[in-house]
């Protein structure tokens, strides 16, 4: 059984909306931010990014950081740019990127289900990170940013959210990166409590992205009964069926110390190699594209090199790539600390691997994205994946929906 509670959320009047939107605070560095509020004194990166009001070299995790993230989040509530609702809703949420469309629920959940593994992790938290968002948190006293989950879509649900769009959004909204965003309160009784009920009718939910911001929201909540307001916090639930991954690639700043024929020598062993007329993304599992020297090649993974079909870790491509190339070939052991590789998502596209690899006399790998399904098999494996290993787009914007306590 899992709680998603509706709540009475903290939103933009909506004529502001789009100006307090913002994106994830930790996709922007602080030039990239004060360039986004430069003209935008409402955006919520005051907020969660508040070294953009602070003197060049000032610390984002310094003391004063922290106060000027509060003072800033109290000004937009002061001067009414946000604004409570009247009672509690869950918000249908719905993103068009292109041709897709995702639409997910915002609710609240509860740290005794993070604890209770009822919401599930696939990667490892670093304290620092954790550490730091608590701290925002407990200064602003509010869930600015949604955690982004994942369920096994369930048909009550589809139906009330298909009803709740055939409606005029509330917020409706293209921003600057081309991404449309859609809201919808959702009040109607009848709607919240279907919701709710089906909800608790799952084993589980899935953390697709915001690892961090999960675990530091349960590290305030725990030990506190689930009414409690510090014991939720603020997420976004999407059906599997609609979600999007596509491709983290990897760019090797060196060849490990071999020549191009050596590599591809040392490659053969593994994969049957075929060269490329252009770019050209991998079509299936267990295939790569690589860039070596100014030539695309095909890796297709010989049947001898396939890892066991039983493990959901070691048959990932990551794992593959990680563990017949870069490490004993590249010298890439740990990919979380080495400096020689860089990661590249996919919404770059291959010309940015080129570029990268060609810049630094490199290697670059292209991957076939790894699936919601590998995902939570993992998740439901208690097992945690690589490093980058899955690159959601589009992002979600902080700031359409807040939750207070």
């Amino acid at each position: 059984m899992v709680d998603f509670i509706a709540f009475k959320a903290w939103r933009p009047r909506t004529e502001l909306a789009q100006e307090v939107a913002a994106v994830p605070y930790d996709v922007v560095d602080t030039d990239e931010a004060r360039a986004l509020v430069k003209d935008a004194p409402n955006s919520l990166l005051r907020v969660t990014r508040p070294d953009v009001d602070l003197p060049d070299g000032a610390s984002l995790y310094g003391e004063s950081s922290y106060q000027g993230a509060c003072a800033a989040f109290e000004r937009l509530v002061s001067q009414g740019v946000l604004v409570e609702d009247e009672q509690p809703n869950y918000y249908a949420y719905a993103q068009h990127m292109g041709d897709h469309v995702q639409t997910g629920l915002v609710g609240l959940v509860t740290a005794d289900d993070y604890w209770a593994d009822r919401i599930k992790k696939h990667e490892f938290t670093r304290p620092t990170k954790e550490d730091d968002r608590m701290r925002h948190i407990d200064a602003v006293r509010a869930h600015l940013g949604p955690v982004f989950l994942a369920y096994r879509a369930q048909d009550e649900i589809d139906q009330v959210i298909a009803q709740v769009t055939h409606t005029a959004p509330d917020v409706d909204f293209v921003a600057a990166d081309g991404i449309r965003h859609q809201v919808w309160p959702i009040s109607d009784p009848k709607n919240v409590t279907l919701i709710e009920g089906s909800f608790a009718k799952l084993d589980a939910l899935y953390i697709a992205d915001g690892h961090h911001r999960a675990a530091a929201a349960s590290r305030i909540g725990k030990g506190l009964d689930k009414s409690h307001a510090q014991a939720r916090f603020l997420s976004v639930a999407f059906p599997d069926s609609e979600l999007k991954i596509l491709p983290y690639n990897r760019v090797v700043l060196h060849r490990g110390g071999h020549s191009v024929d050596s590599l591809l020598a040392k490659l053969e062993c593994h994969f049957e190699i075929s060269k490329l007329e252009r770019a050209d993304a991998p079509s299936s599992r267990q295939q790569f594209s690589m860039f070596l020297a100014g030539q695309w090649y095909r890796l297709d993974l010989r049947d001898e090199s396939k890892p066991d079909p039983t493990d959901p870790v070691e048959r990932l491509d990551v794992s593959v790539l990680q563990n017949l190339v870069l490490d004993p070939l590249l010298g890439i052991e740990d990919p979380r600390t080495d400096n020689g590789i860089i990661f590249v998502g996919g919404i770059r596209g291959l010309d940015e691997l080129e570029k990268k690899a060609s810049s630094n006399n490199g290697v670059a790998f292209s991957l076939f994205p790894t699936s919601l399904a590998e995902l939570m098999d993992i998740a439901d494996a208690g097992q945690v994946m690589p490093p980058k290993s899955t690159w959601f787009e589009p992002k979600l914007r902080s700031g359409l929906m807040i939750s207070r306590y």
